[in-house]
């Protein structure tokens, strides 16, 4: 007697276990609720904003720094500011990167392409209180 019991709750709770996954599915279908795969009858409704899109607008403030005080920029070159790491970037008009200058101390240095030091500018006393 205890082996065919144990048979019968075996399967009992095979099946349980396929058909509870199954049902609880179908409700959530049903409703028309457009994040879980239904039909979505109002086009006006708000959209869920996936995680992409919330990483790209980040809550946090942008850091500011003041990048006045760095006087060579290469010619030709565009200068983008890199607030967060304290860096200048120099890039060529066809996307290439041409080197940085990062200040360090009482100095602003400038860097190639290769990360080479090219140039040392030292700051005054006036623009080191600034």
């Amino acid at each position: 007697m205890m082996p065919v019991f144990r048979r019968k709750w075996k399967i009992m709770f095979g099946l349980c276990a396929l058909a509870l996954p199954l049902m609880a599915g179908v409700p959530a279908y049903a409703d028309g609720d457009p994040l879980n795969g239904g039909d979505d009858d109002d086009t006006d409704a708000h959209q869920a904003s996936s995680m992409h899109n919330l990483a790209g607008k980040l809550p946090l403030p942008r850091a500011h720094k003041d990048f006045s005080k760095y006087r060579f920029v290469p010619p030709g070159d565009r200068a983008v500011e890199q607030p967060d790491t304290n860096r200048l970037l120099f890039w060529t008009k066809d996307g290439q990167p041409d080197g940085y200058a990062q200040r360090r101390g009482s100095s602003v240095i400038y860097y190639n392409a290769q990360g080479q030091a090219v140039r040392v500018q030292r700051l005054t006393a006036q623009e080191m209180n600034d």
